[in-house]
C-alpha cells in the first residue's frame, strides 16, 4: 500500500503523536478512558454472531484490547500494531509497530479491524480507512472507536477564552474531532458497505482543570495540531483558564466535568451475500399501500398547493 502523499496539508504532528504514546507507554494509571472504549467495542463485537480467524488490533497501546479479548470469544488470532514502538512492545503476541496511514498488509489480510481511540490523530481518516477496506477480506468487520468533535468542549472553551483575554489571540490548543455527521460519509468514500455511525458520550470528573490536563499528557493525548504554539503556556494564562474553567461549569461538590464523545464507526468490506438496495423503480408495492393511506396524483397534490 501507498505512503501518504507528502505535500498533503498535515492538521497533526505524527512525530509528536508518537512520541507522547512512547512517553505514555513508561506510566501507569492512565487508560481508563481506553479501557472503557476497549470494553464498549467488544460489547458491541459479541453482538455479531460469527468467528474471526485473524483481526487487527490498530492502536493497540499496551495490548488492552488483546487481554480484554482473551476473556471472550469470537477471535482466533490478533495482530497488534502501534505507532509508538514503546507500546507495541508491552503488547503479549503478535505485534509491530507501523503509522496507521502507511500500514504494511496485503490486501484480505484480515476478517476483522478493531481500533480503540486512535484514529482521530491521522492527517488523512478518508486514505486511512480506505487502507483499512483494503486489508480486510471480502465480508471483513471493521468495529473502530475515536473521539468525536464532543469531546474536551469545556477544556476548548475555558482556553480559548482565557487566551484571548490575556493574550489577545487565541491558537490551537485542543485537537479537532471528527463530527458524528461526517464520518458515515467517509466511510462509504472508503468503500465500506452497511455503515453504521453511533455515539457515545463519557463525562469525568477532575478536581480542577489542571488534574485533566495532566491526566490528558499521561494518556498521551494532549494536543499535538501541527500549529501548535510550541512555547509553554504563560502561567497567567492557564491560572486565567483554570479560573474560568471552575466558573463555567463547576460543579455543586467543587469538581469539573470533561466530556469525552465515542464515536463507533461499524461497517463491512463489500461481498456479493450482503443485502443490496433494489434498483430505482424496481418497487413492487407501492407506498400508500404500505402506509395504508390512500393515493392522490401528483397533479392534484400540486393544485391543492396552488390554491
Amino acid at each position: 500500500m501507498q505512503a501518504p502523499s507528502p505535500d498533503r496539508i498535515a492538521v497533526f504532528d505524527r512525530r509528536a503523536v508518537r512520541l507522547r504514546r512512547d512517553r505514555a507507554a513508561r506510566r501507569e494509571g492512565f487508560d481508563f478512558l481506553f479501557i472503557e472504549a476497549a470494553e464498549r467495542l467488544l460489547d458491541r463485537l459479541g453482538d455479531v454472531d460469527r468467528r474471526f480467524p485473524v483481526a487487527l488490533d490498530l492502536g493497540c497501546r499496551d495490548g488492552l484490547l488483546g487481554r480484554a479479548r482473551d476473556r471472550r470469544g469470537g477471535i482466533e488470532q490478533l495482530v497488534q500494531v502501534d505507532a509508538s514502538p514503546a507500546f507495541a512492545a508491552q503488547a503479549a503476541g503478535m505485534r509491530l509497530s507501523a503509522e496507521p496511514e502507511a500500514l504494511p498488509f496485503a490486501p484480505g489480510s484480515f476478517d476483522a479491524v478493531l481500533s480503540v481511540l486512535a484514529l482521530h490523530w491521522v492527517n488523512d481518516l478518508p486514505g486511512a480507512l480506505l487502507q483499512l477496506r483494503r486489508a480486510l477480506k471480502p465480508d471483513g468487520l471493521l468495529l473502530v472507536s475515536l473521539l468525536g468533535g464532543e469531546t474536551l468542549s469545556e477544556l476548548r472553551q475555558a482556553l480559548m477564552t482565557a487566551e484571548f483575554a490575556e493574550e489577545g489571540g487565541v491558537s490551537p490548543r485542543v485537537s479537532p474531532f471528527a463530527e458524528l455527521r461526517d464520518l458515515g460519509g467517509l466511510l462509504q468514500r472508503a468503500g465500506f458497505a452497511m455503515p453504521v455511525v453511533d455515539s457515545d458520550r463519557l463525562t469525568v470528573t477532575y478536581p480542577d482543570a489542571l488534574a485533566l490536563m495532566r491526566e490528558l499528557r499521561g494518556m498521551g493525548e494532549s494536543n499535538a495540531v501541527a500549529e501548535r504554539r510550541r512555547s509553554f503556556t504563560r502561567r497567567v494564562t492557564l491560572a486565567r483558564a483554570t479560573a474560568l474553567y471552575g466558573e463555567m461549569f463547576g460543579l455543586p461538590d467543587g469538581r469539573v466535568p470533561a466530556s469525552f464523545e465515542i464515536v463507533t464507526l461499524t461497517a463491512w468490506a463489500p461481498h456479493e451475500s450482503q443485502p443490496q438496495p433494489l434498483r430505482p423503480g424496481s418497487a413492487t408495492t407501492r407506498l400508500a399501500a404500505a402506509l395504508g393511506t390512500d393515493e392522490q396524483p401528483a397533479g392534484d397534490t400540486v393544485e391543492r398547493g396552488i390554491r
